[in-house]
């Protein structure tokens, strides 16, 4: 039986599948004065993104983690920088 697409076990035939077209080297291209990779079908297909979307990335112990952006991302850290500027004297007071 084939566990749905968001658990966290995979199938037999999910390991293969993401083995031989997830597990793919990247080449990093010029792109005037950046560099850029290019992601196949399968991986914005995988990461749920599309041509045009926001991705989000995040340094972690074992390299980076790539995914797609959440769209309300931008207004809940506007929210959290106007509290964080209200609320100053009393955040600094609680790192101590």
């Amino acid at each position: 039986m084939q566990q749905p697409p968001n658990s966290p076990h995979l199938a037999f035939t999910d390991t293969i599948r993401y083995n031989t077209r997830m597990n793919a080297p990247l080449k990093i291209t010029k792109i005037g004065n950046s560099a850029g990779v290019i992601l196949t079908k399968e991986l914005l297909a995988h990461l749920g993104a599309q041509v045009g979307d926001s991705l989000s990335l995040v340094t972690t112990p074992r390299g980076i983690e790539l995914s797609a952006a959440e769209p309300d991302f931008e207004a809940q850290m506007a929210a959290a920088r106007e509290v964080m500027a209200r609320r100053k004297r009393a955040l600094r007071e609680l790192a101590k």
